[in-house]
């Protein structure tokens, strides 16, 4: 088996045609950094024949912006990348929240078919439960 073949193909993220009128696809490592922000940014039960797929992120969506939702979001989004994508190993997770309704979750990981080191910062808006205006 192929470093490529492990790795997989499938369709790019967010789909795209592509100038013959068909599907774009990605693959290799291309297709592991789409997987990892389509785990992310899927809730648990939005997908119904496969329920438990995706992140716990989104039930915290009214959560204060406070060091104990960070705690929560980078458990939530390592046990999500464990669980979901098995062709990395996640190194790290770490949040920063520069803005009172957005945190920045990044993500280290190392394809593990090629050792090859990687990251991915995936914003998360948050809306704390009181008015916030837009």
């Amino acid at each position: 088996m192929t470093t490529r073949a492990f790795q997989g193909t499938g369709w790019r993220f967010p789909i795209r045609v592509n100038a013959r009128g068909g599907t774009s696809w990605s693959s290799g490592e291309q297709d592991i950094q789409e997987s990892i922000w389509i785990i992310l940014s899927t809730g648990v039960g939005e997908r119904q024949m496969l329920p438990d797929f995706g992140c716990g992120i989104h039930e915290l969506v009214f959560a204060p912006n406070n060091p104990v939702t960070h705690g929560s979001v980078m458990h939530s989004v390592q046990q999500a990348l464990v669980k979901w994508e098995p062709r990395i190993d996640v190194l790290s997770v770490r949040v920063d929240a520069p803005e009172e309704n957005r945190m920045l979750i990044a993500i280290d990981y190392r394809v593990r078919s090629t050792n090859a080191f990687h990251n991915l910062v995936y914003p998360f808006y948050i809306r704390e439960g009181r008015n916030v205006t837009a």
